[in-house]
């Protein structure tokens, strides 16, 4: 577990750092540092600077940041969804996973959005062969559903490198 962790939410001009965090962490060689890598799985980008300034700006989401010393070393985006809180684009810089940094940002990021908006459950949508990560949120009390939904095409960002990729839907109520 590392400490000296501390927890904010991000600021516009933060947008270029945390998407090429987020598209460090599951594209490309990089990603391949850390266990969360979907590199065998898609090619291309996880996202842009111009989708995280617009999740940044917007009133309905919130990006959190993990931050050690002064570098960035983790990020998550929450969305509220009527009574739910969607995390996405989860992420730890991938040589510092294994640290307890993934535990900690999630826990951090739960209780903002709870506080927040007063939630009554969290929900996301994690790529099926992803065994380990799904057993990881598992871990924190996070529950499979049996909804499915096609992994979405964006050929401009990213290119499918296995067929049929699906996204499942877990939930954890508050």
């Amino acid at each position: 577990m590392i400490s000296a962790l501390s927890f904010r939410p991000a600021v516009v001009i933060e947008s270029s750092r945390i998407a090429a965090l987020a598209n460090a962490a599951y594209r490309g060689e990089t990603s391949r540092q850390g266990w969360t890598t979907e590199a065998d799985l898609l090619d291309g980008l996880r996202t842009s600077a111009e989708e995280v300034q617009r999740l940044i700006e917007s009133d309905h989401s919130v990006i959190l940041l993990c931050v050690h010393d002064t570098e960035i070393v983790g990020s998550v985006c929450l969305e509220r969804h009527a009574d739910a809180a969607h995390v996405g684009m989860f992420v730890v810089n991938p040589v510092m996973q294994s640290l307890g940094i993934g535990k900690q940002l999630l826990t951090y990021a739960e209780n903002y959005a709870w506080q927040l908006w007063a939630v009554q459950k969290f929900l996301m949508h994690v790529i099926t062969q992803r065994h380990e990560l799904i057993e990881f949120y598992e871990r924190r009390g996070y529950r499979r559903t049996g909804v499915f939904e096609t992994f979405p095409v964006n050929p401009d960002m990213w290119q499918l490198k296995v067929d049929s990729l699906q996204l499942e839907r877990l939930e954890k109520l508050t």
